[in-house]
């Protein structure tokens, strides 16, 4: 039985598809804790897999609110570098506690989510075996391919390269921030020196959410890199309450957990599907009040609410209205529901730029007018994307959380196995 730490940034769809993988190897024996500040506990349904909080004196209970709410409104310079100081905050906290903390609680190996790259650099200090996972696009770098974070269509001639270098130096600026946490907690913690996230992955193992055919095509990924496909729990699906009516168009709108409370682009979206006729269910995670759903029923919105059951929401609708959240984007591709994707901030524009590569859906501008989206919808009901017929054959051989966790254990086998050679 080995026991495994998670670490990953604060946000709930990272946390989701991490306690799905920690689900999986707690049934095979194993047992799994994350590591975090006390207030991203909540978002672990699971009462076997445990939590325990770090960073209590810098990141205390009710500061990871304003943290969420900032980082769901990058819509400045300003406010996206606020962001990345705000994760050059949690990765410094983690870099200090994560070492007794891992210590005191008896870990054996870790499980790191590649937005954060604390998990690497402890455990490589430690000497522990870890994996890193990417929940989001894959950050590993490779020469003619934009950044995941990059709105860019994949293109091979000098000016799509030159675009793409001359972007990737001016993520590295902003970045700057993380950068030099890193490069200190290295310092500190006694490894190599670094200052970027793709430079701090595993070398064991490297386990992406993504599907091989659905990102852009890459040929210098390490051996070591699996893409095993959306990380889910193999629940039973939840039936939706909604009177879908069969003879008229459904579109799902979602725009995830961060960026529900969008009132004025599901306004536009309500506006768009009422010129079209069509049934409309729009789930804002928690987001809005009472009087903002009355308002996007008056602009056209069929139904209104918090939650919705995504995977059954997705197999009934003639197509997702979406910010292009990876999870959410995988669990179209499953139910081969077409997509339009708004993105607003992270790696979306990289997602939506792949939906269009790949022909599984559009994508538009969140500013996009009614009369845009109204277009868009339009063409997704009037021709049928050819996309999804390979992407499903790639989906049925990726393996999923169960090739995941075979991944894990044989990395954990290999790191004792190496060890045991040098001894």
């Amino acid at each position: 039985m080995t026991h495994f730490a998670v670490v990953a940034p604060p946000y709930y769809s990272h946390f989701q598809a991490l306690q799905a993988l920690a689900i999986e190897l707690i049934e095979r024996g194993h047992r799994v804790t994350f590591f975090h500040q006390s207030d991203a506990a909540h978002w672990l349904s699971d009462p076997r897999v445990s939590f325990r909080s770090v960073g209590a004196t810098s990141h205390p209970p009710g500061s990871l609110e304003r943290t969420q709410h900032e980082a769901a409104h990058p819509d400045t310079p300003w406010g996206l570098r606020r962001i990345i100081k705000q994760m050059a905050g949690t990765t410094a906290m983690l870099c200090n506690e994560l070492p007794q903390a891992l210590a005191d609680n008896g870990v054996d190996a870790l499980l790191c989510d590649q937005m954060e790259p604390a998990g690497g650099l402890v455990a490589e200090s430690l000497g522990l075996p870890f994996v890193s996972v990417a929940c989001a696009l894959p950050v590993n770098r490779e020469p003619g391919l934009p950044l995941p974070v990059m709105p860019f269509a994949y293109a091979t001639d000098e000016r799509s390269g030159h675009m793409y270098r001359g972007s990737s130096q001016v993520y590295d600026w902003l970045m700057k921030p993380l950068g030099k946490v890193i490069n200190d907690a290295a310092l500190r913690l006694g490894v190599p020196p670094r200052n970027a996230l793709h430079e701090c992955l595993s070398p064991l193992a490297q386990i992406s959410q993504t599907l091989s055919g659905f990102d852009f095509p890459r040929s210098q990924l390490p051996a070591n890199f699996h893409a095993v496909g959306p990380l889910r729990s193999p629940l039973t699906p939840k039936q939706g309450e909604w009177p879908i009516d069969k003879q008229r168009p459904f579109f799902f709108a979602s725009l995830g957990t961060l960026q529900g409370d969008r009132v004025k682009l599901f306004e536009r979206i309500a506006k768009a599907c009422k010129r079209l006729d069509c049934q409309l269910l729009i789930a804002h995670c928690g987001k809005l009040d009472a009087a903002q759903e009355r308002r996007l029923i008056d602009c056209g919105a069929t139904w209104v609410t918090d939650f919705a059951p995504q995977q059954w929401a997705l197999e009934q609708a003639d197509a997702v209205i979406t910010h292009g959240g990876l999870n959410t984007v995988m669990d179209a591709i499953a139910a081969r529901t077409p997509m339009l994707v708004m993105p607003i901030a992270f790696d979306q524009p990289g997602v939506a730029a792949r939906v269009a590569y790949r022909n599984v859906g559009h994508q538009l501008s969140r500013r996009a007018s009614v009369a845009r989206i109204e277009a868009a919808l339009r063409e997704l009901l009037a021709k049928p994307l050819p996309g999804f017929d390979p992407l499903i054959e790639d989906l049925q051989q990726a393996g999923g959380v169960k090739r995941a966790a075979d991944i894990v254990e044989a990395a954990v086998v290999e790191h004792a196995t190496t060890q045991a050679h040098t001894l």
